[in-house]
């Protein structure tokens, strides 16, 4: 079934539950949701959670895409209310506008007429992006079909989120996404002829898709009648896809996710986007990267940091402390005399960097107080802070000056 007969069937705003006038972020968001409710992996076995996920994951391909959204709401409106009927005319181009649709005559040369079947059928033009009314009318001012306007066009690019680990992210991996889209049909392998067969050159008119035809004074390109707009014939269409070589399945692809990436951060898959009709091109598929938190570790850029506890005596007369990394320990020198709240940085123990290489481990060290001590702690506390009085140590001597 033609893309276009399926739009005049289906309502795809009331398929997301949102009205004409919702924006791309609203109908992103109800597509998300309804896709999380319906997914077959959230209802397994259920059949008509299954089909209406497919529903929603087509509404979700046209609505999403600008320009399809727009071909989508001009055909319904154009269409919707009286369609496109053959009539006859009187007058050199014979074709006027009434109840809604358009009336295309024969006019007075006795000319072809056009019929709905012919533009939204099965294989029409409009399935692959095919030759619209603007294309039909070109022809009243001599004007040539623009090139490729009949052809199967590129598939629609696909976007999809993933949720990795903090550790995941730095280090990079490669997870298994799955997805339920329009992919290439796996009975003909896209070409929407039945297997074993082929499309072949539409010999009216030489593969273009396009015919002409004078009519007083005027030429007029119109769809070619033979291949209905497609420049090639299947005289035996696929089963499963009905000729299109498109069919609407769950797949699962595996994903690389390089080392180093960041919350937000986006990748894009050449091909593995919604297929093209008949053999076109896909389109790309783009994963949003979402980053979870870390309990001990934080970035910036391609440094990691980490805050160390540490006590009042080891920063006094310094230590070395063996602090985490994402791969392992690292040893880690605090001189002394060292204040709290100072950074030290570990070289190259960081983050991945594309161009080689990593970035830097930021340690910040912050004295622990401990809330309770045995009495010979205390005692030794009272000793060490009678001593430094004695010595003459005032931590506020400059302060407030």
């Amino acid at each position: 079934m033609a893309p276009q007969r399926e739009w005049l069937e289906h309502d795809y705003y009331k398929e997301l539950g949102v009205t004409r006038e919702a924006s791309s972020e609203e109908i992103k968001k109800a597509y998300r949701r309804l896709a999380r409710e319906l997914h077959p992996d959230a209802n397994p076995g259920d059949t008509a959670a299954e089909e209406r996920f497919k529903r929603v994951s087509e509404a979700h391909s046209v609505l999403s895409d600008p320009a399809k959204r727009k071909e989508y709401d001009d055909t319904r409106n154009m269409f919707g209310g009286g369609g496109f009927r053959a009539g006859t005319g009187g007058g050199a181009a014979g074709g006027r506008f009434a109840g809604g649709g358009f009336s295309g005559g024969a006019g007075g040369a006795g000319g072809a007429e056009f019929n709905i079947n012919d533009l939204f059928g099965d294989g029409a033009a409009a399935a692959g992006g095919g030759a619209g009314i603007g294309d039909l009318f070109g022809g009243l001012f001599n004007r040539q079909p623009r090139s490729g306007g009949t052809r199967p066009r590129r598939g629609n690019d696909l976007e999809t989120e993933t949720t990795l680990s903090f550790r995941d992210a730095v280090q990079g991996v490669t997870m298994p996404i799955t997805l339920t889209s329009p992919s290439p049909c796996t009975t003909c392998h896209g070409s929407g002829a039945k297997p074993g067969t082929s499309p072949r050159v539409c010999p009216t008119c030489n593969g273009s898709g396009a015919v002409s035809r004078n009519q007083g004074a005027f030429g007029f390109s119109e769809p070619c009648p033979d291949c209905l707009g497609t420049g090639s014939k299947i005289d035996d269409p696929c089963p499963d896809c009905n000729g299109n070589g498109v069919m609407v399945r769950t797949r699962t692809i595996n994903v690389r996710i390089p080392p180093g990436i960041e919350d937000g951060g986006r990748i894009r898959l050449a091909g593995q986007g919604e297929a093209g009709l008949r053999g076109a091109p896909s389109g790309d598929l783009y994963v949003s990267v979402k980053v979870n938190t870390d309990k001990l570790f934080t970035r910036s850029g391609h440094d990691l940091k980490v805050t160390l506890p540490v006590s009042f005596s080891e920063l006094v007369l310094g230590t070395t402390v063996s602090v985490p990394t994402l791969d392992g320990t690292v040893g880690v020198k605090i001189p002394a005399g060292t204040a709290d709240g100072r950074t030290l940085r570990v070289r190259g123990r960081g983050a991945p960097k594309r161009a080689g290489g990593a970035g830097d481990l930021l340690v910040t060290v912050k004295v622990a107080v401990p809330t309770a001590l045995d009495e010979a702690s205390t005692e030794a506390l009272r000793k060490y802070a009678a001593a430094e009085k004695a010595s003459g140590y005032d931590p506020r001597e400059d302060w407030g000056r």
